[in-house]
């Protein structure tokens, strides 16, 4: 039995070992590929105001000019920011938040079917944005960004669980 242990444990360090070296990589794929898509979706909004202003006003959001201007700069910045990885915790607040209107204005009934048709929920198009702002927010933009380059640098040495000298 404890030789079974023994393997079962080898086997579990190597699986977290292997998860931690493609953390990275796979948060980087997700940042390059929704940044991306969120910097298109909102130059989008920016480059045709009054047609998306038309789709706001028809969706019920208040002042749909302005909220065309909010999202469209929203997306566009926040997208570029999640694309390198710069103030990744703090940018996909903006992002869950003009994810969830995108729900709760253009996908009402995907929204409504959360609690009882959840595969309608999932494949709505704001889902996968969604999803990756709250995977980045929790788990940060990963080493490959430059909150980690930056982090680098500012990061305060830790101290020494040992005793200094004269403290024994």
């Amino acid at each position: 039995m404890p030789a079974i242990i023994r393997t079962a444990k080898l086997l579990y360090r190597m699986e977290i070992r292997v998860l931690d070296i493609i953390k990275d990589p796979f948060l980087l794929i997700l940042r390059l590929y929704f940044g991306w898509r969120f910097m298109v979706a909102g130059s989008g909004k920016l480059l045709h105001i009054e047609t998306h202003t038309g789709f706001f006003t028809d969706w019920g959001i208040p002042f749909p000019m302005l909220n065309v201007y909010l999202a469209g700069t929203t997306e566009t910045v926040c997208g570029f920011l999640l694309l390198i990885g710069a103030a990744s915790r703090v940018i996909t607040i903006p992002l869950i938040v003009t994810m969830l209107v995108a729900y709760m204005t253009a996908h009402t009934d995907q929204w409504a079917a959360f609690w009882g048709n959840t595969s309608l929920f999932f494949k709505a198009p704001p889902f996968p944005y969604l999803l990756t702002a709250i995977i980045v927010l929790l788990f940060g933009p990963g080493r490959i960004s430059v909150d980690a380059l930056v982090g680098h640098h500012f990061r305060e040495p830790t101290p020494s669980l040992a005793p200094t000298q004269g403290e024994e």
